[in-house]
């Protein structure tokens, strides 16, 4: 008969937990919130410990293991845009570590897991822990070097006249854009983060018919941004005042935020490029 100690099994899967919904978070390229992620890492471990609780046995069938990851990703990254690529990156990551426990039991390091594949052993508490932080580190790296950016992710926040959208942006040391008139940068943001608040004359696929349409209605708030960028030696960007721009908490005053007719994302989850800052 196996004897099971509560608080070393929470202690565990809290760190397992947190370890694998850190991974990916950063594999994923979305705002890493320290306390979000440690609730929802607590949350999978009082799962963990609940399975063995009598009456409850049900809790070890795969519907709700799964509903259990699904909500740890909730309580972690809710409400971000690229929900759906955290949850793959978290199952992913758990089989990976499952994988490495597995090999590290096949090896002879004695039992490592429970027979409901919860992470346990009384004898081998520092080897597991070291095992974890390793998996950790390898994911992080290896899917560093695969999608890494030249910056770092931040949160936007752009007043409009029409109003205010909270975005994910990416601080990049590649984009150099300015207003020609206080040489302050030029947020770029895909247009469609935007849509709601946008004039009824802006297009950004056509940007100089947009600004005349502008100066029709009797307002000077458009302007056209040129860009060069591989495959376009000189563009044309439409671009709005803004009334506030916020960065992380810090106020940036009525930048120009252009307008991006396609996304600005490789896939890492923002909406938004500023550099400069």
């Amino acid at each position: 008969m196996t004897v099971v100690y509560i608080d070393l099994l929470f202690l565990l899967n809290l760190t397992a937990n947190y370890l694998l919904l850190l991974a990916a978070g950063r594999m994923a390229g979305v705002p890493l919130c320290r306390w979000r992620i440690g609730l929802a890492a607590g949350l999978g471990a009082l799962y963990a410990v609940l399975i063995f609780l009598p009456g409850l046995e049900w809790l070890t069938f795969w519907p709700c293991k799964a509903a259990s990851g699904v909500m740890m990703v909730l309580a972690a990254y809710g409400g971000e845009r690229p929900l759906l690529r955290v949850t793959v990156l978290f199952f992913g990551a758990s089989a990976a570590l499952a994988g490495a426990v597995l090999g590290m039991e096949l090896l002879g390091s004695g039992p490592l897991t429970l027979d409901h594949g919860v992470f346990y052993s009384p004898l081998d508490v520092r080897l597991l822990l070291l095992l974890f932080v390793a998996c950790y580190f390898v994911l992080s790296l290896f899917f560093r070097r695969l999608g890494q950016h030249r910056g770092g992710l931040c949160r936007l926040k752009i007043t409009l006249d029409r109003g205010s959208v909270s975005l994910t942006g990416l601080r990049d040391t590649g984009h150099s854009l300015t207003d020609p008139t206080d040489n302050h940068p030029v947020v770029v943001a895909y247009w469609q983060a935007l849509s709601g608040l946008l004039p009824v004359w802006a297009d950004p696929a056509d940007p100089i018919q947009s600004v005349k349409r502008c100066h029709a209605a009797g307002s000077r708030q458009a302007r056209l941004v040129p860009y060069r960028a591989v495959g376009v030696d000189c563009g044309m960007l439409l671009a709005v005042r803004s009334r506030e721009v916020v960065v992380d908490g810090k106020p940036l005053g009525r930048l120009l935020i252009a307008l991006s007719p396609t996304p600005v994302d490789d896939g890492g989850g923002y909406q938004a490029l500023i550099g400069g800052i």
